[in-house]
């Protein structure tokens, strides 16, 4: 089940949220709607010399010393500047990075004497707030509440990010608390950060919980970035901004150091303009973390590089599971699924209805229950090793409501209330949920696997970026196909399909556990045989 969807069955069941509130985008007056569109002008994507640009393009031109690492972030950090901060402001950007040009200036130096630590050598990239840095950088998950927090030492990931050599621009706005604050909650907006704009169109939602990574990306104010998710919060902003996101197995890339929802659903993973690029991130971060034993599991099982697995012929032979339901969704996007198929069908893949969703119908309740208990157990654990005054849930929960003005100004904190109320994780009600929910989820996607002789199962990743409404909070943007791999631990890629009235909408391929190799080569294969990322335009309205 989507996070936004499970959000509000679980707290509040019956509740009817009209489609209608798209209505509510802003339909600027001419005379602002000209203002608008003159700042969009101004930031015209093909003015600004890295725009679309990839990994391997920027290891060229510094190869050819063409660019350096510190033009490149000198660059990258005057487009945060002019369409981030100023201009249209997408706000996606919640906070830089002081060291950035530092870093830029020692891979320069190291590159001049000959060492180059690897493809990510000199790379900029933009990692959300709730990862933790050592450095000059708040880590908040965008509350207010955190906003002392300055990490003690670099999470596993960002360690690994530092001994690759990339240059680490700054952090990425996101939905407070990864969206597990209220059932009426504005995707990709915060407390600490505001409200993060979708770069296709500026009155709607980049989706969450990663929404600044997928706006940052999107927008070329960098070439990768770093998501996390516990139920969509990568996949889905990669959908709607028109990225690739790869939501990795649980346990492929460490979660120490990165502020909890869920032990048993969360990871971080990357994002990227390319399914290449997504590849040279993901195998770069891998490694066995002593304080998260989730990784022990990933022994034997990791690559060191997924590029390995880029073969365009790579969909030929191969069995894919559509879930039949994804063919019911809204005209336009069901018009895209079809499209897509046809695509696989082309490349030698065969695809055969299946009911995935009908098998995990029962098992999507129990969902919430296993995130509340899970959430609270995390945080209290985080919390011990945070460098903050805040040291409990209780402690958030208290904070927001003494500072409710300026921490809750439009939608309260009934999640984090819920999460406090349970007990610790021998609750039975815990071990049953969980048991059903993660071991429950893995045995009917691997039956289905089995049962169909499956590649990969595939469905369209969701719907539309919805308009931002911060009276109503987000609503349903149709089918949604995370919360299978999502409950699982399963890895689940996510490539961009097309445009529904100028806004992405993504494919996803997702399978058993550690097979990233397997739905990097059909996302791959997919990719290149459609082409379907288009760079965003920054119109104001859809009527632009």
């Amino acid at each position: 089940m989507h996070r936004r969807n499970f959000l509000k069955t679980g707290s509040l069941a019956g509740l009817t949220i009209s489609t209608l509130v798209a209505a509510s985008c802003n339909q600027p007056s001419a005379e602002n709607k000209a203002d608008e569109t003159a700042a969009v002008d101004n930031s015209k994507d093909d003015i600004f010399e890295l725009s679309e640009i990839t990994i391997a393009d920027l290891q060229q031109k510094m190869q050819s010393k063409q660019f350096t690492s510190r033009l490149i972030t000198e660059l990258y950090l005057k487009r945060i500047d002019q369409i981030d901060k100023k201009g249209i402001m997408l706000n996606s950007v919640i906070e830089l990075n002081k060291d950035a040009l530092n870093m830029a200036d020692a891979m320069d130096r190291e590159r001049e004497k000959g060492k180059v630590r690897g493809p990510l050598h000199g790379i900029p990239v933009l990692i959300k707030d709730n990862i933790n840095t050592g450095d000059n950088m708040h880590t908040t998950a965008g509350s207010l509440a955190l906003a002392d927090n300055f990490a003690k030492q670099d999470a596993f990931i960002v360690h690994k990010l530092r001994e690759a050599g990339a240059v680490i621009l700054g952090k990425t706005n996101l939905s407070e608390w990864a969206n597990f604050r209220s059932t009426h909650s504005t995707s990709a907006w915060s407390s600490r950060g505001g409200q993060t704009k979708c770069p296709y169109i500026l009155d709607r939602n980049p989706s969450g919980s990663s929404a600044g990574t997928g706006t940052a990306v999107a927008a070329n104010l960098c070439v990768i970035g770093i998501g996390t998710e516990t139920n969509g919060s990568i996949v889905s902003p990669a959908s709607v901004n028109g990225l690739v996101g790869i939501k990795p197995t649980v346990g492929l890339w460490s979660r120490s150091g990165i502020i909890p929802i869920s032990k048993t659903q969360d990871t971080a993973g990357p994002m990227a303009r390319t399914v290449k690029d997504a590849a040279i991130l993901l195998g770069a971060l891998t490694g066995i973390d002593t304080l998260d034993l989730a990784t022990l599991g990933s022994k034997g099982r990791i690559e060191a590089d997924y590029t390995k697995f880029l073969d365009v012929n790579g969909l030929q032979g191969k069995r894919l599971g559509i879930e039949k339901t994804a063919f019911d969704d809204k005209p336009d996007v069901a018009a895209l699924l079809q499209d897509a198929i046809k695509t696989l069908k082309s490349k030698g893949a065969e695809v055969v209805e299946i009911e995935l969703n009908k098998e995990l119908k029962t098992i999507n309740s129990n969902e919430f229950t296993v995130l509340l208990y899970e959430f609270k157990d995390g945080l209290n654990q985080y919390f011990n090793n945070a460098n903050s005054k805040i040291k409990t849930l209780a402690d958030v929960i208290a904070f927001n409501k003494q500072n409710e003005t300026k921490a809750m100004p439009f939608f309260k904190q009934e999640i984090l209330e819920q999460a406090q109320a349970k007990g610790d994780l021998n609750s039975k009600e815990y071990l049953d949920a969980v048991k059903q929910t993660n071991m429950g989820t893995r045995k009917v996607i691997d039956g289905m696997l089995t049962k169909y002789k499956l590649d990969a199962i595939i469905g369209t990743t969701n719907g539309p970026a919805v308009c931002i409404d911060l009276v109503n909070g987000d609503y349903d943007n149709g089918f949604s196909f995370s919360g299978p791999a999502a409950m699982a631990g399963y890895p689940h890629i996510t490539v961009p399909m097309g445009l529904a009235h100028g806004l992405p909408v993504g494919l996803s391929f997702f399978s058993t556990a550690y097979k990233e190799g397997d739905i990097i080569k059909l996302g791959y294969a997919y990719e290149q045989a459609s082409k379907r990322r288009v760079a965003p335009l920054f119109k104001p309205d859809l009527f632009a």
